[in-house]
């Protein structure tokens, strides 16, 4: 059976870029992969968060995990942080990337421009930690979302340097992986191409029913087609891409009539769009209540999940150190 392993920032609470680019794809491939799933805490000092936060977001993420329906007895989830092997390897991918490489990733210099004031190793060497996170499980796929594309070439990249360096064929090469055979990039309701946090445009798996009601009604539109058969703006289209995602392709195509005929009524399509968002959301926010108000079951369930991580990550770093020329320890 194919192994996959991908992981989840513990930022704040999953929104639905995070559902339908990934999570989503997570159930169903549990029941067909070698699934791992884990939290990845060490990637969010990057921005620096306090102690609290990091212990609240992960706890926030594996009961939003669980109420969207992994099933950690087919799909162990950890905590980065649990499985310290993870460190040394992140260490020997360190030692064979170049500095011209890493400065040219994209996310980099996107997080340079964002954050002038803290552009700190983390920063620069991300790729490396997150080849890490994938190589330690010699995952043949790995779950991404666009943005993550060139960190999977990167991957791929320190794989073949290790076993050119080294003159082995130990580590495969990571393919990315997309259930629906291409990425997914869930728009913002600000119109524009990515819901993220920082951009302050998402819909969050936990809001409310008014909330989510409240926010797709403030969906960013425009003033409507002048002509038939209309190219839509970006703006428009994206709209039309979280219509198609939370509604259905048929709703989206209804729509997408309206439009072409100058009979698009925005308000009539983001109240579908809010109905249909409650209808999907509602279950999950009620197993997200359950599951974090059980600490125990979610303590199991870290510690279940990070003794199977370690056991695979042991047997991967024995093997890479004695390719090095380390001794056994």
């Amino acid at each position: 059976m194919e192994r996959v392993i991908s992981g989840i920032r513990p930022t704040g609470n999953l929104h639905l870029g995070n559902y339908f680019g990934a999570v989503k794809s997570f159930v169903k491939m549990q029941d067909e992969y070698d699934c791992m799933f884990f939290i990845a805490d060490w990637h969010s000092l990057t921005t620096h968060p306090t102690p609290e936060n990091i212990r609240k977001s992960v706890k926030t993420i594996l009961s939003e995990y669980l109420a969207c329906g992994i099933d950690p007895e087919k799909a162990p989830i950890y905590v980065q942080s649990d499985v310290k092997q993870v460190l040394e390897l992140y260490l020997y991918l360190n030692m064979n990337a170049y500095l011209g490489e890493l400065e040219r990733v994209t996310s980099f210099k996107e997080k340079v421009r964002k954050q002038p004031d803290n552009v700190n190793a983390g920063l620069l060497t991300y790729p490396c930690l997150m080849a890490a996170d994938i190589l330690m499980h010699k995952a043949d796929k790995v779950p991404v979302g666009k943005d993550q594309e060139q960190n999977m070439e990167m991957a791929r990249l320190f794989a073949r340097r290790f076993n050119r360096i080294y003159n082995v064929d130990y580590f495969k090469e990571p393919a990315s992986f997309y259930f629906a055979h291409k990425a997914v990039k869930v728009p913002g309701l600000d119109g524009t191409g990515k819901m993220g946090k920082s951009e302050g445009n998402c819909l969050y798996l936990c809001d409310d029913e008014k909330t989510v009601t409240k926010k797709i009604m403030r969906a960013v539109t425009d003033q409507g087609p002048t002509q038939l058969n209309q190219e839509k703006p970006e703006v428009i289209q994206n709209l039309f891409t979280l219509c198609e995602l939370i509604c259905g392709k048929d709703a989206a195509e209804y729509y997408n009539d309206l439009y072409n005929n100058m009979q698009i009524r925005y308000g009539d399509m983001k109240k579908q769009m809010a109905a249909d968002a409650n209808a999907l959301l509602a279950p999950i926010r009620e197993r997200i209540l359950a599951y974090s108000s059980d600490d125990a079951l979610l303590d199991r369930i870290m510690r279940q999940g990070a003794e199977k991580a370690a056991a695979r990550a042991e047997k991967t770093i024995e093997e890479v150190r004695e390719i090095i020329g380390f001794r056994k320890v």
